[in-house]
């Protein structure tokens, strides 16, 4: 099993080579994994087409995602429905919802 910030790799890696599915998308997501082995600060930043993702909290996120790591890997890897997450209180989300909907994109 992938660790979250494998996971984080594997999106900017993904993200460099096709920036088209995040063409349009301007957003600045942050992630908070918490202090469990593996977790810790990340971020996706999208703007214009491009894309930051990485280690590191970001400046004025407009949402932020609280779970726990092996649940985002779980989330990233298909395992875990994020509507069905966040219905279950797995996943917290503090700001722009509509953002929170566009990410089982940004992330496969």
């Amino acid at each position: 099993m992938p660790t979250a910030s494998e996971v984080f790799t594997e999106i900017n890696s993904r993200l460099q080579a096709d920036p088209s599915k995040v063409k349009g998308m301007n957003a600045v997501y942050a992630f908070d994994l918490g202090d469990a082995e593996d977790g810790g600060q990340y971020h996706i930043n999208l703007k214009d087409g491009s894309a930051d993702v990485g280690a590191g909290a970001p400046e004025n996120p407009n949402i932020t995602i609280t779970m726990k790591p092996a649940d985002f890997v779980d989330l990233a890897t298909g395992k875990l429905d994020g509507t069905m997450a966040f219905m279950s209180g797995k996943i917290k989300i503090k700001g722009d919802m509509g953002l929170a909907m566009k990410l089982q994109s940004v992330l496969r």
